[in-house]
């Protein structure tokens, strides 16, 4: 298999976490270029994850300059991903960029359209796609077997955890807190599940609430309420153009005493994700039933038998997408429909308006 050179742009947590020590593992995959505002979190990870002649920039445009990097990484704060993406695409790479794809409805569409004008490849970082869980449930659902879906419910909640690092709490940077952070990945789910994509109409509350609670219980300690400028929680009920509806339930911070799971309901059959179980509920017979799965964490649709975690999963697919020309999990299309409900969620919770699309 053929190398492929990749540049990092944003060195910071969920390029250390998530997409180099990933990348790392691919023996056709080469770190040769990394960027990021603050100089020595970019020789950091060259230093760790690069080539020998791994280059270090602090402009994104120097790294984009070099030739033969085939595919880039935007890792940066949210308020970024556009700018950078687009930029990238118009330079030639491929592009891999971390959830959400952007702030606004109209910058995802930015991007969209730049992937097409290019004919270079964009994808998104959502990562639960890759879930063993969620694969099986998705190739269930398009046999058929849990019917025609109309109801579901996208979760991520939390009581008590609100990230108190980087820029989470800075909303010019990121745009939102919990429904543009976590209830992204909830609701790019759940329309992949679904596969609807076609929303009609969008209620949204976002809460400030608990957020200025001084000295709080939190997972990773407790929060400066003069620093939490976006919202505690946050809530949406969207409409598709075939009636289903979807209703998006998102928090870091709310008085539950344990979070739901994320929900679907079709006419044969439903199914949840419980405690991090598959449960599959339905009727037959006159009785109703409900089955849990064991899922074996390595029957995935691609690469079937391997070991890996869900981030590793997501990077050998796209990396393979590159290489045999194929569409990645996470399709641009797709990612910016969810951009765009997330902002209707605010615009709607901002004006007290139930937020219409426009027919294309």
């Amino acid at each position: 298999m053929r190398t492929v050179k990749v540049g990092i742009i944003g060195c910071g947590m969920i390029a250390g976490g998530k997409h180099m020590p990933c990348l790392s593992k691919l023996d056709h995959v080469q770190m040769v270029a990394f960027c990021d505002l603050k100089p020595e979190r970019a020789e950091e990870a060259a230093q760790k994850y690069g080539t020998p002649d791994a280059k270090v920039f602090t402009n994104y445009k120097d790294l984009l300059a070099i030739e033969d990097i085939e595919v880039v990484h935007v890792l940066t704060p949210n308020s970024a991903h556009a700018s950078i993406s687009i930029d990238a695409l118009e330079s030639g790479k491929h592009v891999m960029c971390e959830k959400p794809m952007a702030v606004t409805g109209a910058e995802a569409k930015a991007m969209y359209e730049a992937h097409l004008r290019t004919g270079k490849k964009l994808t998104v970082g959502y990562q639960n796609r890759s879930n063993a869980r969620s694969q099986l449930l998705k190739k269930m659902i398009t046999n058929g077997e849990l019917g025609d879906i109309y109801f579901a419910k996208a979760v991520a909640t939390r009581r008590r955890g609100v990230p108190t690092w980087g820029v989470f709490l800075d909303k010019e940077k990121q745009g939102g807190g919990p429904m543009i952070d976590i209830g992204t990945h909830s609701l790019d789910l759940i329309l992949w599940l679904m596969d609807n994509y076609e929303p009609v109409s969008v209620v949204g509350s976002v809460f400030h609430k608990l957020k200025y609670t001084e000295n709080a219980a939190n997972e990773w300690g407790s929060w400066d309420p003069n620093e939490f400028e976006v919202e505690d929680s946050a809530f949406g009920y969207v409409k598709f153009k075939n009636g289903a509806t979807v209703i998006i339930e998102t928090s870091w911070a709310l008085n539950i005493a344990e979070g739901g799971g994320n929900l679907l309901c079709g006419t044969k059959g439903g199914a949840d994700f419980a405690k991090n179980e598959l449960r599959i509920n339905g009727e037959r017979d006159g009785s109703l039933f409900l089955n849990k799965i064991d899922v074996n964490p390595n029957a995935r649709e691609r690469f079937s038998g391997e070991a890996m975690t869900d981030f590793e999963y997501e990077a050998k697919q796209w990396i393979d997408s590159i290489v045999n020309d194929t569409e990645p999990l996470v399709k641009p299309r797709e990612a910016m429909v969810v951009s765009q409900i997330l902002e209707a969620v605010y615009i709607s919770a901002e004006t007290g308006k139930t937020i219409y699309f426009d027919e294309e």
